[in-house]
């Protein structure tokens, strides 16, 4: 019924590859569906809608499936926020339509049943944005009405690492691409060139077990995405790192790259360990009000291999009285 999803390989396009790839797989998509929609599926009950191309200049949108042929998912991924995602679905939802159905069945008298369509957008830019909001097709209205006879919600959700958003408590892959995609801006926010960047944090991701899978199955292609596509909306990230690229030789083999910069790591230790913070208060946050014993705990930790620790820890504990276990456990 479906083509199976591509990848999308444009010159605006970054993490939407890798992104696409990732939960290209049924396994991801299907994690990522019971996370949303709180309804157990199997990879099984995945098909691929997603469009090839056929809008905005070999632009499509980043993955469409159905679930058990019954729901319809068309979401986006994207470093900057677009007003106009309600209108841009709206046109997908019509080509994709156009592919799930028989053109005969619009003409027949009986109710000819469609799978439930969602829309989604997960957000992980650099500009403010709140955990969780909706866009409507109705705000775009030259005339507004009380019911306007057509109308488009779409959900946008905040899956940058700090956002603490539920979903990246409740889908483990998406926890994993956010966990990557935060380290790679770490790098950047800390003066590393982007290719060093990206693969000093597909480095990092070997090394904590993120993503393990993904990396050993497309790991260079991964990086290539990342390295060659990187997004137009990122530029002020590629201005920052021209200064660096002015030194390095066009030559230089990538291997050759990572000994010389891995000397920077000591420079960015103080952000980087801010950073750790900010996350693991993301998600506990989640729990309640954090008690001041674990804040000053957390503030007095200096040691980022023990930060990192609580880093991971912190999406999957039920309680501050579970967390607190933990950490008194490291000190013994």
């Amino acid at each position: 019924m479906a083509k199976e999803n591509e990848k999308a390989i444009t010159n605006r396009e970054v993490k939407n590859s890798a992104f696409t790839t990732f939960f290209g797989e049924p396994e991801n998509a299907s994690r990522l569906y019971a996370a949303l929609g709180e309804e157990e599926v199997s990879p099984d009950d995945i098909t691929y809608v997603t469009l090839e191309g056929v809008l905005f200049i070999a632009r499509k949108n980043d993955l469409a499936f159905t679930v058990k042929n019954r729901v319809l998912v068309i979401s986006e991924h994207q470093s900057t926020i677009n007003e106009n995602m309600p209108l841009r679905d709206l046109l997908y939802l019509g080509r994709t339509m156009e592919k799930l159905l028989d053109e005969r069945a619009i003409y027949k008298r009986k109710l000819f049943q469609i799978p439930t369509p969602e829309f989604y957008v997960f957000y992980n830019g650099d500009e403010t944005c709140p955990t969780e909001k909706i866009l409507r097709l109705s705000d775009a209205f030259l005339e507004k009405t009380e019911h306007p006879m057509v109308e488009l919600e779409v959900k946008v959700i905040n899956i940058n690492l700090p956002s603490g958003h539920k979903l990246l408590r409740e889908c483990r892959p998406m926890y994993e691409y956010s966990w990557f995609i935060q380290r790679i801006k770490e790098y950047l926010g800390a003066g590393w060139v982007r290719d060093a960047a990206i693969v000093q944090a597909a480095k990092d991701c070997v090394e904590e077990g993120i993503l393990t899978e993904f990396m050993k199955e497309h790991g260079s292609e991964v990086l290539n995405m990342l390295n060659t596509q990187w997004n137009y909306d990122d530029a002020v990230a590629v201005e920052r790192e021209e200064a660096f690229e002015e030194g390095r030789e066009s030559g230089l083999a990538m291997g050759k790259t990572l000994g010389i910069l891995e000397g920077k790591a000591a420079g960015m230790a103080e952000g980087k360990v801010a950073a750790q913070r900010q996350v693991i208060y993301a998600f506990l946050e989640q729990l309640g009000e954090i008690p001041e014993d674990i804040r000053i705990r957390i503030e007095s930790e200096q040691d980022g291999s023990v930060l990192k620790k609580w880093y991971m820890l912190a999406p999957g504990v039920k309680s501050f009285e579970a967390f607190r276990e933990h950490m008194e456990k490291g000190q013994q």
